[in-house]
């Protein structure tokens, strides 16, 4: 089976997805291209979309084959097998880099949007696929640092080993394809598989952000004020 499109594989996630929200959750999409499968389940399941960003770091000789992932709070996860016979000057060199793209996108996509915190509430975190699981692993250790009550990985297309190895990490992981053999890309499971740009992203976020709000009970929503303003005032 292949996705027409993001959006088809949003459509499909959302109905795998929604018997197991028992509580309020933030949706939270991996830019650039978990954007529009993200933004998907939070028009379906009407709840607000945030971002967690996440920077692939591929290898030297094979940048699709990924050998770490950092976040934007410069915290990183390595392919410890790969990390052994990587230059560390190299690997130092593009964990900045990609940092420093990471905080970029950030300042980008939420420069006029209050960021919305999962602190005590469910955190759905999206991709449009996963390969190695390097950039989810990096997602879902920065957003523990919320303290959110559970999280969920939802994807449209995964391979079984990556998603047993996630399932260790995390409260459920949703899929809604898991093919017996992976094809080896992500790509290879959308007829649509575009690189997503700045502008792609800014767009589908302003389409989501205008139908769908911070739409928390208001305990909920005290609980994940006070936990912004403790991390705007340490």
């Amino acid at each position: 089976m292949r996705f027409h499109n993001r959006r088809e594989a949003g459509k499909l996630l959302a109905h795998r997805l929604q018997p197991l929200l028992q509580q309020p959750a933030v949706i939270y999409a991996l830019p650039r291209g978990g954007v529009p499968v993200a933004s998907e389940l939070a028009l379906e399941l009407e709840l607000p979309l945030e971002l967690v960003i996440v920077r692939k770091i591929g290898h030297p000789a094979q940048p699709e084959r990924a050998v770490a992932a950092v976040a934007e709070s410069g915290r990183a996860v390595f392919d410890e097998n790969e990390r052994a016979h990587l230059d560390p000057a190299w690997l130092e060199q593009r964990i900045a880099a990609e940092h420093a793209e990471a905080q970029r996108r950030r300042r980008l996509y939420n420069d006029d949007h209050a960021r919305v915190f999962a602190h005590g509430l469910c955190a759905v975190i999206v991709d449009d696929g996963i390969a190695t699981g390097l950039s989810m692993q990096a997602a879902i250790a920065e957003l523990r640092r919320d303290g959110p009550s559970r999280i969920i990985v939802a994807v449209p297309v995964a391979p079984r080993e990556a998603m047993l190895e996630l399932e260790k990490a995390v409260d459920a992981v949703v899929v809604a394809q898991l093919p017996a053999q992976f094809a080896g890309t992500v790509g290879a499971y959308y007829e649509d598989f575009h690189q997503l740009d700045d502008d792609e992203v800014l767009k589908q976020l302003a389409r989501t952000r205008a139908v769908v709000g911070p739409h928390f009970p208001a305990a909920a929503a005290q609980a994940a004020d006070q936990h912004s303003a403790s991390i705007a005032h340490p």
